[in-house]
């Protein structure tokens, strides 16, 4: 069994992507829109070019999102996207990119558990934990 985060945007599901991919590295997989698909007739026409699934691949992990449909959006609440990453280069960088142009709810510092821990909302409002342990 797997576990995957599953996103939704208000209309920016395909930049967040683009911008997750260049952050976190790995692959889209998937970038799938209406257009030309059956929900094509169930969306109005001016988002039928937002994104009805797409997939992320980064190791053997998977992020998955979507366009929520136009008076469905919500956004998100009650939970993070945690990360985490092997060294405090990385932890920094990650933050960093994330938390640009987004919230820094708490910055990345060392804690007792952890090297480097902090929370963020990034641009697209979606809420991040980067997370690097003490090694063990």
């Amino acid at each position: 069994m797997q576990v995957n985060p599953y996103l939704f945007f208000n209309g920016n599901c395909e930049a967040a992507f683009k911008f997750y991919q260049q952050v976190l590295g790995g692959k889209i997989e998937a970038m799938i829109t209406h257009e030309g698909t059956p929900a094509a007739d169930h969306v109005p026409a001016e988002w039928r070019s937002k994104i009805m699934h797409a997939r992320l691949v980064t190791d053997d992990q998977v992020l998955m999102a979507s366009d929520a449909p136009p008076g469905h959006y919500q956004a998100p609440q009650g939970f993070s996207v945690s990360l985490n990453v092997s060294s405090a280069a990385e932890a920094e960088r990650v933050f960093k990119a994330l938390s640009e142009g987004g919230v820094v709810r708490m910055p990345l510092e060392k804690t007792f558990w952890a090297i480097r821990f902090g929370m963020c909302a990034d641009r697209f409002g979606i809420p991040w934990m980067v997370n690097c342990e003490e090694p063990r």
